[in-house]
């Protein structure tokens, strides 16, 4: 890496696309924003404090210093990025700072940048894992009593959309765009002369890249979901699976898969 490179870097520039409909007031959901606001703080404080876990793990300590080794939003939400993600799906968090040449832990600058970009989306498949775990324990309940209650329906709801929306942005940061942290994972196998071209132009191609995702949103959720039915079988299928067997064990009418 070139002496420009080093103390310049940012990652998590946790660019979101989440599963939700434009927002529309004349059918104005109180509980689905109230969710929508819940997944957005949550996974994308768990994505970048992920990155700053990572950082302070490999020996920088930059962001830990600056707070960001928090879950708490307000030390990761861009306003602007976080307005965008309640109203239409799309939204950002701002930057973990990081400094590539203090990752003494890690055997390569560029190997410690690789591992602290990929802590991000890692981070939101585990929580998305977890959010199906616990969407077929309360489907299995439900069957167990045989009773709906609005609570419980809020709860499915939540921990659906908590799911989906983390399997999409791990997903969608893993694309190598800059600024997004794919970018960094695929620069670890770029030859440095290379990689510092790309870091070169990364405003201008970030810019650009948020710029088509917005004026082409709905063709970019397709290719999404496309990209999105592997992640399904992966993490659901096994899990439902598992969750059907013992539904069937117990008597109940077994859940069906979502995928």
């Amino acid at each position: 890496m070139s002496v420009r490179q080093i103390g310049a870097y940012r990652v998590g520039f946790t660019a979101a696309v989440a599963a939700f409909p434009f927002f529309n007031l004349g059918d104005f959901d109180i509980v689905g924003l109230l969710i929508r606001i819940f997944v957005m703080c949550l996974s994308l404080s768990l994505h970048e404090c992920a990155h700053s876990w990572m950082a302070l793990r490999l020996g920088d300590d930059t962001s830990a210093l600056m707070g960001r080794l928090s879950l708490n939003p307000a030390r990761h939400l861009d306003p602007m990025g976080a307005l965008t993600f309640v109203l239409v799906g799309v939204g950002w968090a701002k930057p973990v700072p990081v400094n590539p040449a203090r990752m003494t832990k890690a055997k390569s600058m560029k190997y410690g940048m690789m591992l602290t970009s990929l802590a991000g989306p890692v981070s939101n498949l585990i929580l998305a894992v977890i959010s199906w775990i616990i969407f077929c324990v309360i489907w299995t309940i439900l069957s167990a009593v045989n009773v709906v209650s609005a609570l419980a329906l809020t709860l499915s709801r939540l921990f659906l959309t908590l799911y989906s929306a983390n399997v999409l942005l791990a997903i969608f940061n893993l694309l190598p765009v800059p600024p997004l942290d794919g970018s960094r994972v695929f620069g670890f196998l770029l030859p440095d002369r290379y990689l510092d071209l790309v870091m070169r132009y990364e405003r201008y191609v970030g810019m650009a890249f948020l710029f088509m995702v917005f004026m082409f949103r709905g063709a970019f959720m397709t290719l999404l979901g496309w990209i999105l039915v592997p992640f399904n079988y992966v993490i659901q299928y096994p899990i439902t699976l598992l969750f059907r067997a013992i539904q069937s064990a117990l008597g109940f009418t077994p859940m069906p898969f979502f995928m």
